[in-house]
């Protein structure tokens, strides 16, 4: 059931003919919303799935274009790929509230919204707040604010309490006595009134020690890297474990936006330049129109339809998340087997997948595999499509065509290949065959358990553990990490 989340149980369906003796089935198989092509996706993705009354859907329908499978380099590139389809479909006078990017995470939207914004495309997002909007980024921007602005007192007095402190209302009330008494800004009021006998002891204590703080990671800024003075902040406020601990059940999903924040970070020079960019993103005031792009996660998505759907963000991990596969091992994959069917069939005329090669999580890059629902997909129903080099020298979709420079000095290194005017290598199936398969069949390198070897992006390390090209590797610096065999070099 898609609202197991919610206490359904897919059993209830399964048992019902055996708990009602002479029960009739009713199969209801023609779709009146999506093309041959969907439904043919959909279905094939969804026969996978063991626990199910099967039923095979059919439409009236011509047979519409395939499905869109595209794999990009990184998040950004899929944005932008996602984000210019979008103005061109625009351009070609489709309605923007009949298009939808419908993701597996909220954190997901953050690069979108960016995009669009920076397109001009109004957009909306459903059943959520804009990503700068939500609660905790909002409470992470305040942090950072008081260090680059010490002036902005509604930012201090967001965050002096959060996580709770046991300052209260009559610290506070003290702190804004002074301010307005000597004309000061409440950071420095509450510097000045720590020196004095006006709070109470345990108050002052813990109030001396916040601005002392702030002084410190402010210190940090000229010196350090600006995403490590974020990551320093949130983990050394108690904010991030404000939320590691919370039993709440958005909790999680908190961690994952501030966890895309720190990843937005690395766009720019300096935590300066960043709230810069904040601040114009936090005046661009939602269009009053209502032609939107329609932003929301599968779950938001549930009895809606458009006219053109895109499925960002396909890889493993991901979607199916592995949160909820660790959690719920096989029980949860058909879950989300059936989210990726109900993404594919929102859609009635086009829809597009992609996934990226790389991501960024919490300020490093991780390489990513596609999801195994891609693999699933049925291959007459789709058109697949990739960057050219994407998994250079690896085999991997017949894709190893002139984007790995032999003389690199990365051994087994992933590189973009090809200018950006030639974006994808084509359309069909991409080399032929399945693409997992063609990862599997180049691993005869002598890559065993133990041996050492060296990563573009982790460095050197020792193999811990091999299924097909996929490696566990205990990296020197980077810990242990799950890769592709094809992206390592065996060392001595």
């Amino acid at each position: 059931s898609i609202y197991g989340w919610r206490g359904a149980e897919v059993g209830n369906i399964l048992r019902f003919e055996k708990d009602f003796p002479g029960a009739k089935v009713v199969r209801l198989e023609r779709n009146y919303r999506s093309t041959p092509h969907i439904l043919g996706a959909a279905s094939g993705l969804i026969e996978k799935n063991e626990g199910r009354l099967g039923k095979t859907l059919w439409t009236e329908e011509n047979d519409g274009d395939p499905v869109v499978v595209r794999g990009v380099w990184d998040g950004d590139e899929e944005a932008r790929v996602i984000g210019d389809e979008i103005e061109s479909l625009h351009r070609g006078g489709h309605k923007l509230n009949e298009i939808a990017v419908l993701v597996r995470a909220g954190f997901q939207t953050r690069e979108f919204e960016e995009r669009l914004i920076t397109l001009g495309v109004p957009y909306r997002v459903v059943g959520g707040q804009r990503f700068y909007e939500r609660q905790e980024i909002r409470d992470a921007i305040a942090y950072l604010r008081v260090i680059a602005q010490p002036a902005d007192d509604l930012a201090f007095e967001r965050i002096v309490n959060l996580p709770k402190r046991g300052l209260g209302d009559a610290t506070m009330q003290a702190v804004h006595l002074h301010a307005r008494a000597r004309g000061l800004p409440l950071v420095a009021a509450a510097r000045e009134i720590c020196g004095t006998d006006e709070l109470k002891p345990k108050a002052r204590q813990t109030l001396t020690q916040l601005i002392g703080d702030f002084d410190r990671w402010r210190g940090l800024v000229s010196v350090t890297d600006h995403i490590d003075v974020v990551k320093t902040v949130l983990d050394e406020s108690g904010y991030t474990d404000m939320w590691r601990e919370s039993k709440a059940p958005e909790a999680q999903g908190r961690l994952e936006n501030l966890k895309e924040m720190v990843v937005a970070l690395e766009d720019f020079d300096n935590l300066a330049g960043f709230l810069e960019h904040v601040s114009l993103v936090m005046e661009n005031e939602e269009n009053a129109t209502d032609d939107k792009v329609s932003l929301m996660t599968l779950h938001g998505a549930k009895g809606l339809e458009f006219e053109t759907v895109f499925l960002p963000g396909w890889e493993e991990g991901l979607f199916p998340h592995q949160r909820a596969l660790d959690e719920g091992g096989l029980a949860a994959l058909e879950e989300e087997r059936r989210l990726a069917y109900v993404g594919l069939t929102r859609a009635r005329k086009r829809a597009a997948i992609s996934f990226a090669a790389n991501r960024r999580v919490y300020g490093q890059w991780q390489t990513a595999l596609p999801s195994r629902f891609v693999e699933e997909l049925p291959g007459d129903n789709i058109s697949r499509q990739q960057e050219q080099g994407l998994y250079a020298g690896s085999g991997y979709g017949g894709l190893g065509n002139g984007g790995y420079d032999g003389g690199t000095a990365f051994p087994g290194a992933l590189r973009r290949g090809g200018p950006r005017a030639s974006r994808f290598a084509g359309g069909g199936n991409a080399g032929g065959g399945d693409w997992r398969a063609a990862a599997r069949d180049s691993t005869g390198d002598g890559l065993t358990v133990g041996t050492r070897v060296f990563h573009q992006k982790f460095g050197y390390g020792r193999i811990k553990a091999k299924d097909g090209d996929k490696l566990e590797i205990d990296f020197e610096k980077a810990g242990t990490k799950k890769v592709m065999g094809s992206f390592v070099e065996s060392v001595s």
